[in-house]
C-alpha cells in the first residue's frame, strides 16, 4: 500500500539534481520494456505537502482526473487536510464511491445508465454529489427516476467563475450560464423547491488564475495584471453570491481554485474548500508559475530505435499530446538527456519521434529519454501501471484506471 504520511522528506531532494534524479530512475527501471512510467514516491509526497501549505488550511478536494491511479487517490486522502474527490464523470464517481463517501461530480451528467444505479441505491446517493446548472439537468435527472420513487438528489451548483475583461471580453473557460450572484440565487431557489433534490455546495473554478502560468514569457507582464484585476473582481463576486445562497440553503462547502491558484482561493473567506489534483503529479505546465515549483513526481521513458543523423535520436512513440488548445505547451517535454528538443516540422509523433540536439549526439540505438507530459492525469490513459520508484528502486506497481479495465472518458 502507498504511504505518504509520517515520514521526513530527504534533506536534499534528488530532482534538485536532475542528473542524479533521471539517472537513478533509468537504472531503477532499466529492466522494464519501454514505455515506462513512474512516479517517484518522495516527490508525490513533497508536492500533496506543498499543496496543503500553500492552501493555507482550508481543506483540498482531490481531483481525480489529474491522477486516475487509485492507489494515489487513497494514500493522499488518508493525510489530513486532504478531504473528498471531485471526479470527472458519474461512472467514475459510482466505482470510486464502492470505497469513499464523499464524491462530487465536476461536470453535469447525461449518462441515464449510470443515473439510474445511482437513483436505485439509497448508499450511492449518500455518497454520490451531482454538478448542475440549469433547469435541464433537473429536469433530466427527474425522467430517469422521478422525484417520490428515488433517495433524494445531492446537487451542487457551478457557477462561471471566469473574468470579462473590458476589451478583452470572456477569460476563461466556458462552464456554467450562472455568473451573477441573482442568476446562483434564482435557480439555488428553484433547486430548494423542488422535490427530491437538496443543495450542497458550489464550486466556483477560476481557470484564467489557475491554470495560466505567469511566470516567463512576451504575455507574461499582461496576464499578471489580468489576473490580479481577475481575482479582486471574483472575491467580491463570490462573497456577493456566497451570501445570496447561504440566505436560502445551508451548504456543506463553497469550492473553489485548481493547482495554480492555491494561495487566492485560501484566502478567500467566501470558500470553505479548494479542488486541486494536477501539483501532484506535475506536468511539465506547472513549470512556468512564479508562485510554487512543484517536483516532477512522473515521468514516461521511451527507447532510441534509430538515428537518422549524428545530431538526432528517435524514440518509439511519445506522441503522447495533452488536451486544450494546440500550442506547443501540450507536447510532452524531453527532460532527459538534458537539451534534447523536438523538430518543428514533425513534432511528437504517434509512432516515432526524432529528439535534435547536442545531447542527441552521445545516445545510442537501445538508450533511453525521459519526456514529462504536459499534464498530470492524461497519461494514465495510455499505460497499465506506474512504477514506484523510492531511493532508486522500483518498489511497487500502481496500476492506472487503464490498468484496472476503467475508461471513463
Amino acid at each position: 500500500m502507498l504511504d505518504l504520511i509520517d515520514e521526513q522528506s530527504p534533506d536534499r531532494p534528488a530532482w534538485q539534481d536532475p542528473a542524479r534524479y533521471w539517472r537513478g530512475l533509468s537504472e531503477a527501471t532499466a529492466h522494464l520494456p519501454a514505455p515506462v512510467a513512474v512516479i517517484e514516491r518522495d516527490a508525490l509526497r513533497h508536492n500533496a505537502m506543498d499543496l496543503l501549505v500553500r492552501s493555507g488550511g482550508i481543506p483540498i478536494r482531490v481531483a481525480s482526473k489529474s491522477v486516475r491511479v487509485r492507489a494515489v487517490l487513497d494514500a493522499v486522502l488518508r493525510i489530513p487536510g486532504f478531504r473528498g474527490i471531485l471526479a470527472f464523470t458519474l461512472a467514475e464517481a459510482l466505482w470510486l464511491a464502492e470505497t469513499h463517501d464523499d464524491i462530487v461530480v465536476g461536470y453535469p451528467t447525461v449518462d441515464r445508465a449510470a443515473l439510474q444505479r445511482l437513483l436505485a441505491d439509497e448508499r450511492l446517493a449518500s455518497r454520490v454529489a451531482l454538478m448542475v446548472d440549469s433547469t435541464e439537468h433537473l429536469d433530466l435527472i427527474d425522467s430517469v427516476v422521478p422525484a417520490g420513487s428515488r433517495p433524494e438528489v445531492r446537487v451542487v451548483i457551478d457557477v462561471d467563475a471566469s473574468y470579462r475583461a473590458p476589451g478583452l471580453g470572456h477569460l476563461g473557460v466556458r462552464r456554467s450560464p450562472l455568473f451573477t450572484a441573482a442568476d446562483v440565487a434564482g435557480f439555488a431557489a428553484e433547486v430548494v423547491e423542488r422535490p427530491g433534490f437538496r443543495l450542497i455546495g458550489l464550486q466556483m473554478y477560476e481557470a484564467q488564475i489557475a491554470g495560466q502560468p505567469d511566470a516567463a514569457g512576451p504575455d507574461a507582464p499582461v496576464i499578471r495584471i489580468v489576473q490580479a484585476r481577475s481575482r479582486d473582481e471574483l472575491r467580491v463576486r463570490r462573497a456577493q453570491i456566497s451570501t445570496a445562497v447561504l440566505e436560502i440553503a445551508p451548504l456543506e462547502f463553497i469550492n473553489g481554485g485548481g493547482t495554480g491558484s492555491l494561495e487566492f482561493t485560501g484566502s478567500d473567506e467566501a470558500i470553505t474548500e479548494a479542488t486541486a489534483g494536477s501539483g501532484l503529479l506535475a506536468g511539465h505546465l506547472f513549470d512556468g508559475y512564479r508562485s510554487f515549483r512543484p517536483a516532477p513526481a512522473t515521468a514516461i521513458a521511451f527507447d532510441v530505435v534509430r538515428k537518422p543523423t549524428a545530431d538526432i535520436a528517435t524514440v518509439l512513440g511519445g506522441g503522447w499530446i495533452a488536451s486544450g488548445p494546440a500550442l506547443a505547451s501540450r507536447q510532452p517535454l524531453p527532460s532527459w538527456p538534458a537539451g534534447l528538443r523536438t523538430l518543428p516540422r514533425e513534432a511528437a509523433g504517434e509512432v516515432q519521434t526524432p529528439l535534435q540536439g547536442e545531447a542527441a549526439r552521445a545516445l545510442a540505438v537501445g538508450d533511453r529519454v525521459w519526456f514529462r507530459h504536459s499534464k498530470s492525469g492524461e497519461p494514465a490513459e495510455r499505460v497499465e501501471s506506474y512504477h514506484l520508484v523510492r531511493d532508486g528502486v522500483v518498489v511497487d506497481e500502481l496500476p492506472t484506471y487503464r490498468g484496472e479495465g476503467k475508461a471513463f472518458l
